[in-house]
């Protein structure tokens, strides 16, 4: 339990119930309240999903409250480069001003928001940043969505989606985990472990007889129950995946009943994967091949269980091609809902569905509006990510010219690190909404300090789609604002209000001339709800299980297939298959000879946590994690500088021996460090891993993302001072 001594001993300590916004997992918790200061936290012993669980990020939020450099008014850029304190009203009118200006002479596209993971904490934040942009006649939407993980809401339009989704995770007989690792990030996909209590339902389902093969160059802690454990040379995953399909298909381990009544295009997939031998797997992937063997017919045995993917290989290059692959790994094995299943998530806060046992048509992934860069389109209701700073930055019709920042740090955060400080700086207006000073609030015209998640009512609307039953929560405020600040909601309210525009919510616009409530803005987001607000504000902490759905029969006359051989996808497998790196444009890879990967650190989320003191004494930097004996042989020491180099930049980072990561390897957390391009605070902020890549080359052909993680790097000792080592 995280605790602050109370003033006195005459101080009347109030206990009130809330969940934690932190990152996704939305763990509930008690606050104990003291003159409307929060003095401790813990979780929830009898809760039914999490038994009181918690992490050590959520339990350092008495700190974070109480924060002295928590930004408690908005700034405004005076004309010398320092900022001022000014009132959220004086803020909102210029703003306003200036984005009729910017409106009025370049369009409504020329006005842009990006939501970056922060902003995903707060249930109302997207909805209403997304309804802002529908209101302007604005396509410039962006979230961090689309920085890390946007194949994973493309795989299933391209090949089909069945209605009824995949196995669940705690009816599975086997889960095959490829780059995650839910114990520290409390994220898997869906049909994976999420992080409501991980450790502890893990071990229950590992008890009662689950098998477990993780996919990782890292033993990651999820790796550690693992039965197999495939230490996979970054960037291979789409070998290793093609490999194991064959081996499924030369076996006849597929559901041949499931496939000839729901499945197309098995010769053509056949065909695609012939030449991935389970020597071309082994020798390609670093792997033994008897274990990548005993691992594919572990996995098809099943007989219920499905594979899914995390940031790792999703940040890699061909992430559209790996994500495919894997759902085609799934779909042949017949792991979907049958008619009479449950569903494990009841999926409350969203309106209902039909769970038919039959296939959603394949279509097109990316039908949006188009961007200015390399021929792109905006997907799932947003424009690509990885093309922001250029569109910022490319002269013509429709160039964005004013750009707010809700809960991301583009600085650390977005690919190509260089060229995102100069779109930033060539914005005509910025906007920043955060607690404290970024490295991106430092560009800022204007910096709004928003509320904190226990000033605020909320409820878990990103879990809700992953709960592992059905759940339900909802928080009041626990304390009242601390100074002039605002919800993300009434920043795009306020904002729409003076522009004479509306916040097209599902729900309709609430009123535009009297600010609403957080509550009506909830009600909004989430009109038609399977369980209507009303009853998800009185069932809080409540499990129900007869709300899962029941999967009902195929429609008659269902003809839909799965198409598991797309031209396109193939022909990238084919160059995949024929040239590893094929997106990194002319670069001779054998002068890079690491691979530099992606990871999770348990005591921050992205960039923010070292803020604070408890969670800084857990390390400051990001630390470049290697196999200790490539650390003897460069000649490298723990705690020692180490220069790495891309074919893009350099970085400097701190060496951290560890046996656990596979040799050939280093391990960095992203979105660290601050806007210097040179690492001379490296030991106190760490370092931006975004740098090593370039946003004009190694693109997804599907969703344009920037290739960042598995990344050619060269490496060598440092031996000056670390503010002289590096440069972009």
């Amino acid at each position: 339990m995280a605790s602050a001594t109370p003033t006195s001993s005459s101080d009347e300590v109030q206990t009130r119930s809330t969940f934690c916004r932190v990152c996704h997992a939305s763990c509930p918790m008690e606050v104990d309240v003291v003159d409307d200061r929060v003095v401790a936290v813990r979780g929830v012993l009898d809760d039914p999903l999490f038994e009181g669980y918690t992490c050590i990020k959520g339990r350092q939020i008495p700190d974070q409250m109480a924060d002295p450099n928590r930004l408690r008014a908005p700034l405004r850029r005076r004309p010398d480069g320092t900022f001022e304190e000014t009132s959220s009203t004086d803020a909102l009118d210029e703003i306003a001003g200036e984005l009729r200006r910017i409106i009025d002479t370049y369009g409504p596209r020329a006005v842009a928001s990006y939501t970056g993971t922060g902003g995903y904490q707060n249930s109302v934040a997207v909805p209403t940043a997304r309804a802002f942009h529908q209101g302007l006649d604005s396509v410039s939407f962006y979230t961090s969505v689309t920085i890390d993980q946007p194949a994973k809401g493309l795989a299933g339009l391209r090949l089909g989606g069945w209605e009824a989704g995949y196995h669940n995770f705690t009816d599975s007989d086997v889960h095959m985990a490829i780059g995650y690792n839910s114990m520290v990030s409390s994220y898997a996909p869906i049909g994976g472990l999420q992080g409501t209590n991980p450790f502890v339902v893990m071990r229950r389902r590992k008890a009662e007889g689950m098998k477990l093969i993780v996919i990782d160059p890292r033993r990651t802690e999820l790796a550690s129950f693992a039965d197999i454990h495939l230490q996979v040379r970054p960037g291979e995953d789409p070998t290793l995946l093609a490999g194991m399909i064959r081996i499924v298909l030369d076996e006849g381990l597929y559901d041949h009943e499931f496939c000839e009544r729901w499945v197309s295009q098995l010769d053509e997939l056949a065909a695609a994967v012939e030449g991935v031998t389970l020597d071309v797997v082994a020798e390609r992937c670093q792997l033994d091949p008897d274990d990548v063997l005993a691992a594919t017919r572990m996995f098809a045995a099943g007989p219920r269980g499905t594979a899914g993917t995390g940031t790792g290989p999703n940040m890699a290059a061909h992430s559209s091609l790996t994500e495919h692959l894997v759902v085609v790994l799934n779909t042949i094995l017949g792991r979907v809902n049958r008619e009479g299943d449950l569903i494990e998530n009841g999926l409350l806060l969203y309106p209902d569905m039909p769970h038919r046992a039959q296939v959603v048509p394949p279509r097109n992934p990316t039908n949006g509006p188009p961007s200015r860069i390399r021929n792109l389109r905006g997907y799932r209701g947003e424009m690509p990510t990885a093309a922001l700073a250029e569109e910022i930055l490319e002269p013509g019709e429709g160039r964005i010219r004013a750009l707010i920042v809700s809960g991301g740090n583009p600085v650390v955060a977005f690919p190509d690190q260089e060229l995102t400080m100069r779109a930033l700086e060539d914005l005509e207006l910025l906007v920043v909404i955060d607690y404290r000073m970024t490295a991106t609030a430092e560009f800022a015209d204007y910096v709004i300090a928003p509320t904190l998640a226990l000033e605020r009512a909320d409820v878990p609307h990103l879990m809700d789609r992953w709960f592992r039953q059905p759940y339900t929560n909802y928080t009041d405020p626990v304390v009242e604002r601390d100074g002039d600040v605002l919800n993300e909601w009434e920043v795009f309210w306020e904002l729409a209000s003076r522009l004479g525009s509306t916040l097209p919510l599902p729900g309709g616009s609430p009123e535009m001339t009297e600010r609403p409530s957080t509550d009506e803005i909830i009600d909004r987001a989430y009109a038609g709800s399977r369980m209507p607000l009303d009853e998800v504000r009185a069932n809080r902490r409540v499990v129900h299980p007869d709300m899962r759905p029941v999967v009902a029969p195929a429609e008659e006359g269902a003809t839909a297939r799965f198409t598991p051989a797309p031209d396109d996808l193939m022909a990238e497998l084919a160059a995949f298959l024929d040239e590893p790196y094929p997106m990194l444009g002319d670069v001779d890879v054998s002068a890079y000879p690491f691979r530099l990967v992606s990871r999770r650190l348990k005591h921050v989320l992205n960039s923010t946590g070292t803020e604070l003191p408890a969670l800084a004494r857990k390390g400051t930097t990001n630390p470049a994690y290697m196999h200790p004996d490539d650390v003897a042989e460069l000649g490298l020491e723990a705690g020692g500088l180490v220069r790495i180099t891309s074919p893009r930049a350099s970085l400097v980072g701190v060496v951290e021996p560890a046996d656990d990561i596979k040799r050939g390897v280093i391990s960095m957390s992203h979105s660290w460090g601050g806007a210097s391009l040179t690492d001379e605070k490296v030991r106190d902020i760490g370092t931006p891993t975004s740098r090593l890549v370039s946003a004009e080359t190694g693109h997804d052909p599907v969703t344009g993302m920037v290739v960042s993680s598995a990344i050619p790097v060269a490496v060598e000792r440092v031996d000056v001072d670390a503010s002289t080592a590096a440069g972009g």
